[in-house]
């Protein structure tokens, strides 16, 4: 055999030595397979080997993020339908375009979808076959030494006296002292290492595949709603009591949990000094909650949701509601309560509307309704400050400032309306003596007289506070934060594990003294194999008989001098 046959024949042996450190699908080539007919067979598997690839995969995963950006920065109608028709009217040439897109339901849409399965395909195609081969190398040990250990990256060797089975079988130990799957095979002792990070690989790939089913079951099975409650009232969840509701399309009202709680109290604190006045220091909703048994008293605070089997209740907004009473032109009480305001700054300056069905008769005997528009502030500035927002969160120094208005709430037309806010298309605002518009600021106690035998409002020395909180069932939170650390865990292993195989092959040399060489291979390349090595060579070297030196040749004996005259 030539010197040039030698040389590929061992590299064919190294190439072969190491081609099972990995369980990535092995891509056949056409003369492999002698190129199959690009028939229907021929061009599904040419289509399935292209879509389980890694660079596929990737691709999928990048047009998903992508995909995900619309539907961040449009509004969803499965999110917000009054938000998407704001923006409609907006972008009335976008509207069009955006809509045969399917922009403004994005993660129902059918490209998104499609994005979506074929990214799930993908990787269970992927992650099957590569499962089967990694089972296989599990079963199987590792790989005979290869014919020449110098060739490798990491190699080293040295002499000993020690026989060669001691030193195979001192290499055996050693080696699975160090939990390496060690055996031998010949002359040489086999040994591998480093597992684990085919098995995070593998787990990596699984994970992302149970987020993607998170995702898919937390869309289809999804609730959410939101509700603001006034200190004393309570809420039963049921679909009716909602504020608010939006749901997955898989989800039905009979999958609501059966539970209820009452808004005991709500405390908030602020800090009242330097930089951050203003700022929440106490901020918790006191509940008293059942579901189906005895009352339970919680504390529900901001990220400390109350937990009710599947559903969570998130603390997630605050404001005053003043109490008012109004009385019609015979001093009889037509409204009496609590009207929650909505904050529009952070020290609760906050506005809202009063709505009164039942309001009184004009002179003509015609049915009039009363509406007011309320402008409230918890700590007034001072009469003559020329300012009439909150100066401060806390409830120090409250004013309302009152509009009355009288005709048509307009609450029956069949239209939605916002209860926070005052239709006033068929309504007319008061006037006083003067022909003045009718508008009064309010200490708590005191009462605005309305013209023409309207009645009174009055405000009660009594503001009560309410807190916004949000119902939801979200089922895949749990499953996706199980796929999330998964894929952390597996995706460290792959990257700070390692696999590489060691050899450590002992024969006896033409002088008769055993000679060993040491011989490492990483799946890539590393620092860290040549310490490795290293760090077992020293320990193998240690407790071994050192190899005898070579006998010194005698020296020939010098001729006599008479013979060397001659």
């Amino acid at each position: 055999m030539s010197k040039t046959d030698t040389s590929e024949t061992g590299r064919a042996a190294e190439e072969a030595a190491g081609a099972r450190l990995s369980t990535a699908p092995q891509e056949e080539t056409d003369a492999a397979i002698g190129g199959p007919a690009l028939g229907v067979i021929g061009w599904i598997r040419w289509f399935w080997r292209q879509l389980t690839s890694m660079r596929v995969a990737l691709i999928l995963l990048f047009m998903l993020s992508l995909g995900a950006v619309p539907g961040s920065l449009i509004p969803q109608n499965s999110a917000d339908e009054l938000k998407v028709q704001t923006f409609k009217a907006a972008h009335e040439t976008l509207t069009p375009l955006y809509e045969k897109l399917q922009f403004f339901d994005v993660y129902s849409s059918v490209w998104f979808s499609a994005i979506y399965i074929l990214l799930f395909v993908s990787l269970i195609g992927c992650i099957v076959p590569r499962s089967w081969q990694f089972v296989g190398q599990l079963r199987s040990r590792p790989p005979g030494a290869p014919r020449r250990l110098d060739r490798l990256p990491a190699y080293t060797t040295w002499r000993t006296g020690a026989e060669p089975e001691q030193v195979r079988e001192a290499a055996l130990t050693v080696l699975k002292g160090r939990r390496f799957r060690a055996h031998t095979v010949g002359n040489a002792v086999a040994a591998e290492k480093g597992y684990l990070r085919e098995a995070g690989n593998l787990i990596f790939h699984v994970a992302l595949i149970v987020i993607l089913v998170a995702f898919a079951v937390g869309q289809l099975f999804k609730s959410e709603g939101g509700k603001l409650i006034v200190e004393g009232d309570g809420f039963s969840n049921t679909l009716t009591q909602y504020d608010d509701f939006k749901s997955g399309s898989l989800f039905g009202t009979d999958d609501l949990e059966p539970f209820s709680f009452k808004l005991d109290s709500f405390t908030g604190t602020y800090e009242k000094n330097g930089p951050q006045r203003g700022t929440p220091r106490t901020f918790e909703a006191a509940v008293t909650w059942s579901q189906g048994g005895p009352d339970k008293k919680a504390v529900i605070r901001v990220n400390q949701p109350l937990e009710v089997g599947g559903s969570k209740v998130y603390l997630i907004a605050h404001g005053y509601a003043p109490v008012v009473t109004v009385k019609d032109g015979r001093g009889k009480t037509v409204f009496h309560g609590a009207v929650p305001l909505l904050p529009i700054d952070n020290n609760i300056t906050s506005t809202g509307a009063i709505k009164v069905m039942d309001g009184y008769r004009d002179k003509n005997g015609k049915k009039e309704q009363l509406g007011f528009q309320a402008f409230f502030v918890p700590t007034f500035a001072g009469a003559g400050k020329g300012t009439m927002f909150s100066q401060f969160p806390a409830l120090d120094f409250p004013v309302m400032a009152l509009t009355g208005f009288h005709g048509d709430l307009r609450v029956n037309s069949g239209l939605p309306q916002n209860v926070y806010q005052l239709d006033k298309s068929k309504m007319t605002q008061f006037k006083d003596g003067s022909g003045n518009k009718l508008a009064q600021r309010m200490l708590p106690g005191e009462t605005m007289t309305l013209p023409g035998g309207a009645g009174s409002i009055t405000f009660e020395k009594d503001v009560k506070e309410w807190a916004s909180f949000q119902i939801s069932q979200q089922p895949g939170n749990g499953l996706a934060l199980a796929g999330a650390i998964a894929a952390i865990a597996g995706l460290s292993g792959s990257l700070f594990i390692q696999r590489r195989r060691v050899w450590v092959r002992a024969v006896r040399g033409e002088d008769g003294v055993t000679v060993v060489e040491m011989a490492g291979l990483g799946r890539s390349e590393s620092a860290r194999l040549p310490e490795e090595l290293g760090d077992l060579a020293v320990v193998l070297t240690a407790d071994a008989p050192p190899a005898p030196e070579p006998a010194e040749e005698p020296a020939e004996d010098p001729a006599p001098s008479g013979e060397a005259d001659k």
